[in-house]
């Protein structure tokens, strides 16, 4: 009887981890908004993010910050909501991960439909302003 139990829970604890498995799945993609601004996630003009000309004068200090929970429309001097995540304005592989353009300004609110979880790839995605 001792063996049976054991194959029996053995048994239920895959199904739920393939259960669980299977819910997540279907969570994976997220809308994602992104900003330019500071190291305190204060918001800049866009600007400061546009390496095609040098950074636009920004130079270091200067990011995109991304969430799920973040929305368009925060105005330039506003601080963002906690829970976001950053990267330097000139990371193009980071940039590309997102579905951002490697280059480039990014329009601050812009959002991307159907990320890949945090630091996945963007499949498809639309600006906001």
């Amino acid at each position: 009887m001792t063996s049976r139990s054991v194959s029996l829970t053995s048994t239920f604890l895959l199904l739920a981890a393939g259960g669980v498995a299977a819910c997540d799945n279907g969570n994976q993609y997220q809308d994602e908004g992104f900003y330019c601004a500071d190291e305190n996630g204060t918001i800049v003009d866009e600007d400061y993010c546009d390496d095609n000309n040098g950074g636009g004068g920004g130079g270091g200090g200067f990011f995109i910050w991304h969430s799920s929970g973040y929305r368009s429309g925060y105005p330039v001097g506003s601080k963002l909501p906690s829970g976001g995540s950053k990267f330097a304005y000139n990371d193009r592989t980071a940039r590309s991960s997102f579905g951002l353009p490697s280059t480039g300004k990014i329009g601050n609110g812009t959002v991307k439909t159907s990320v890949v979880g945090k630091g996945g790839s963007g499949t498809s995605g639309k600006s906001g302003s």
